[in-house]
């Protein structure tokens, strides 16, 4: 059952479109979504540019959001501090996930 799952999201990624700083958007795929155990109730989300294809390491950019209806806010992470908090947990549900698919094979 949970094999389907993950295929199931896979197949259909979530792309936004974030404008740069020239006003033109580009298209990020969402990797992952979080919230930070630390009583704050913010949320985060992880992208990847969607256009790169291939096994190439990809940059990850973190940011805050907010949802409203159907519109999501970003909020760039400034605060060292909060990066740090943040990097970190995106490395530990990383790990969590790699392990999880090393012991299915």
């Amino acid at each position: 059952m949970t094999d389907e799952i993950i295929n199931h999201e896979e197949e259909e990624a979530e792309i936004i479109y974030i404008p740069d700083d020239e006003g033109n958007e580009e298209a990020f795929e969402v990797i992952m979504r979080f919230e930070l155990d630390d009583g704050t109730d913010r949320k985060y989300l992880m992208v990847v540019p969607a256009e790169e294809d291939g096994d190439e390491e990809q940059e990850v950019f973190a940011f805050r959001y907010q949802e409203e209806n159907e519109d999501i806010q970003l909020f760039p992470i400034e605060d060292q501090a909060e990066w740090d908090m943040v990097e970190e947990t995106f490395n530990t549900l990383i790990g969590e996930f790699d392990e999880a698919e090393e012991n299915k094979g």
